[in-house]
């Protein structure tokens, strides 16, 4: 086979896209919105755990921050395309209000396998968590940030700042992740669970 010849088209780009989006959002669970909230919560919260065995200075980050936004996320790659897919809660500190949302990206590059990876996003204040939640956002560039993976890591600097107040830690189940890459990822509110 001639890769060279080998043309994707954006209408093929669009379906690994939506099926990435329908494959990890749940939409064939057949659990009623309520639970679906339940597991959104619970994966929340297992992620703000993982971050503070591994940073545990970031409790106190998170604590401090106006609001946070947690994800699982789950990665496909199958020979030339790759697609992301996952879910997420936004929380505001000062009031507890929840809001559920999905992230995805899609593309093209070799690769073979399956990834799991979590994010915690940090806001500064009312001002980016409001742009963040309600108009949607993007991440069009890519951030890389080295994480100190020692028992007595800095959690400052593990946490990379992405946007104009906005601060993410990426982690894996072995960790921080070396490297915190979100780029063509785009996060909106869930319209069924809020």
């Amino acid at each position: 086979m001639n890769l060279s010849k080998l043309r994707l088209h954006p209408l093929w780009m669009m379906l690994v896209g939506i099926a990435a989006v329908v494959m990890f959002s749940g939409f064939w669970s057949g659990k009623t919105v309520e639970e679906k909230r339940s597991d959104r919560l619970k994966t929340s919260e297992e992620t703000l755990q993982l971050l503070y065995k591994h940073a545990p200075e970031a409790k106190e980050m998170v604590a401090n921050s106006y609001g946070y936004a947690a994800f699982s996320n789950v990665g496909v790659n199958l020979v030339l395309l790759s697609a992301e897919g996952g879910t997420g809660v936004a929380h505001v500190n000062g009031t507890g209000k929840n809001i559920y949302m999905n992230m995805a990206s899609g593309g093209a590059g070799f690769g073979l396998g399956i990834k799991d990876f979590r994010a915690v996003f940090l806001f500064k204040d009312k001002e980016v968590f409001d742009q963040f939640v309600n108009k949607g956002w993007e991440a069009n560039a890519q951030a890389d940030a080295a994480a100190k993976l020692a028992d007595k890591g800095d959690a400052y600097g593990a946490a990379i700042t992405v946007a104009p107040g906005i601060r993410l830690y990426k982690l894996t189940q072995n960790g921080l992740a070396l490297q915190a890459t979100i780029q063509g990822t785009k996060y909106w509110k869930d319209g069924d669970l809020n």
